[in-house]
């Protein structure tokens, strides 16, 4: 499949640019698969969705500040550097601006000295690995002088940074919200919880593979950057246990997604476990683990898209998507959500 099948025009004034006033106050179109229908609703609504056999499984990955501003140590110059992955003690695998001026051997300062940094090496993907000193714990820097990476697209948000986190954030280390999820509040988990539907916690650090664009025409050269996960034994026996009782699994999010989709065997069957996952889902992919998606609307071209488009059907999608700008739905991070049925 080509690059430019999963295009579609977006009006630059629907990209929401601040949450909803609520966070289940955001629209939810319902996308019924096997009728081919729509329904407009309230987020909060998706409680009529979802059945006491169902599970609803969310990704309580938390956001770290991982956006940091410093200085070269030898000229003064201003550098952006967004921490993507921690390699080890030291050492991160990261994003820089601008990049043809950071090469290898570089010396960084941040905040007057409380941080520094060296560049190491350039990575395949146009990345730096750098490794960090500081005065104070690392984790401790991020918190004094990170700041919260909001895409590009959100040009500037001084709100709340704490709506960039879902209510359920819990282990620090992605570098990008699982959005999906920013419409839960607890008020509206324990109403859902309360109809008697299981709510089950995976995780997966949002990195580089979720974000990075696609630069080939041909989708299938494409690879994905290996993201961390991690599923507790505890979540592997409740999914099952939905799945075998006749529910279903609905995931918040394409990362939650990505992280079941890895570790489901042919069978559908969830394996407890941790590690790196490179998975790349698009048309023609056969889903074993998930029912049900909850889901953001999402930038053309993306790798997120092409995840929709292989649960849904492009053309649904696509046909979808056109719906939601005639209606004025609010798209990306900050934006409105979809729930595919």
């Amino acid at each position: 499949m080509k690059l430019s099948d999963f295009d579609y025009v977006l009006p630059e004034e629907l990209i929401a640019q601040e949450p909803a006033p609520r966070r289940d106050e955001s629209r939810l179109m319902v996308l019924h698969r096997r009728e081919d229908r729509i329904e407009h609703r309230l987020f909060r609504d998706i409680v009529d969705y979802l059945s006491p056999k169902d599970v609803l499984v969310v990704n309580e990955t938390r956001v770290i500040p991982a956006r940091l501003v410093g200085q070269k140590a030898d000229s003064g110059g201003e550098v952006e550097v967004l921490l993507l992955r921690q390699l080890d003690r030291e050492r991160w695998e990261t994003l820089v601006r601008p990049g043809r001026r950071l090469k290898p051997g570089t010396r960084l300062v941040f905040g007057d000295g409380l941080a520094g940094g060296v560049v190491e090496e350039t990575t395949p993907e146009g990345g730096r690995v750098i490794a960090f000193t500081s005065t104070i714990p690392f984790r401790e820097v991020l918190h004094r002088l990170g700041k919260m990476p909001l895409p590009p697209y959100i040009k500037q948000y001084s709100g709340d940074p704490r709506r960039y986190q879902t209510v359920y954030a819990r282990q620090e280390g992605s570098a990008a919200a699982p959005t999906a999820g920013l419409h839960f509040t607890s008020e509206l988990l324990e109403n859902i919880q309360s109809r008697g539907v299981a709510l089950v916690k995976v995780l997966l650090h949002v990195g580089l593979g979720t974000f990075r664009p696609v630069r080939v025409e041909d989708i299938t050269e494409h690879h994905m950057h290996a993201e961390y996960y991690e599923i507790t034994p505890e979540a592997a026996r409740d999914i099952n246990g939905a799945r075998a009782r006749g529910g279903r699994v609905v995931a918040v999010g394409t990362t939650t997604t990505r992280c079941l989709e890895t570790v489901a065997g042919d069978d559908g069957r969830i394996a407890p476990g941790s590690g790196w996952t490179d998975i790349f889902i698009y048309p023609g992919y056969r889903f074993k683990a998930i029912d049900a998606l909850v889901t953001n609307f999402h930038l053309p071209r993306s790798t997120l898209i092409m995840m929709v488009s292989a649960f849904a059907g492009r053309e649904r999608i696509l046909r979808a998507y056109r719906t939601a700008v005639e209606m004025r739905y609010r798209f990306f991070s900050f934006g409105d959500a979809m729930l595919i049925l």
